[in-house]
């Protein structure tokens, strides 16, 4: 008979594995910081586990991981899309930094037109969940950066649709020369905020 053993974890045993899943003031919208097991051989950390968000009553389902490497300066964004596509993201840099920010999209909610912004980095090794009605974006920091998510919904062309990284009713503070910022041409031809396609 082969013995089975299952390394599965269950609720109970969760605290000694995380170091804590932070609320913003943005509804469905959280930082996540795991608990690094390091000595002289290197690290390990789960990089994730669904039953961590579960047990906070966050349950997503993930269908697609996607990675870039992009340059310093590059600006990424805003991207977002719509329903019946629209995604839920869960962020994190593997190598290098970047400033990660979104943008409240829905217009029912509080903090619509409301921006968040945090460093990511493969040294803090935060992670940012988004959910569905934020445009996100981010610029790399470091000379390169590896930038991974993993997404809800699979990526939909015709649902797919952004705002002006540098548009200045959002004046957001990118934290670089925005001159010397590399856009896309598509990106740069992105609408600005109030003109941009409604979530809904």
């Amino acid at each position: 008979m082969i013995l089975k053993v299952s390394l599965l974890i269950s609720f109970s045993d969760l605290s000694s594995y995380r170091m804590g899943i932070e609320k913003t003031i943005f509804r469905g919208l959280y930082v996540y910081t795991p608990k690094v097991f390091a000595d002289d051989r290197g690290y390990f950390f789960e990089s994730y586990n669904e039953n961590i968000w579960k047990a906070d009553g966050i349950d997503y389902r993930f269908v697609q991981d996607n990675e870039s490497q992009s340059s310093r300066g590059t600006i990424r964004g805003l991207h977002y899309q719509i329903p019946p596509f629209a995604q839920a993201k869960l962020i994190r840099v593997t190598q290098g930094e970047v400033l990660d920010v979104v943008v409240d999209i829905r217009p029912a909610e509080e903090t619509y037109g409301k921006q968040y912004s945090i460093l990511l980095s493969q040294e803090n090794k935060k992670q940012l969940l988004i959910p569905p009605g934020f445009a996100h974006g981010f610029v790399t920091m470091s000379e390169t950066a590896t930038f991974n998510y993993k997404c809800t919904n699979f990526y939909s062309k015709e649902h797919e649709f952004g705002i002006y990284a540098m548009d200045k009713k959002l004046s957001i503070d990118w934290k670089i020369d925005i001159e010397k910022a590399l856009l896309s041409e598509k990106d740069k031809a992105q609408k600005a905020f109030g003109e941009h396609r409604t979530f809904q």
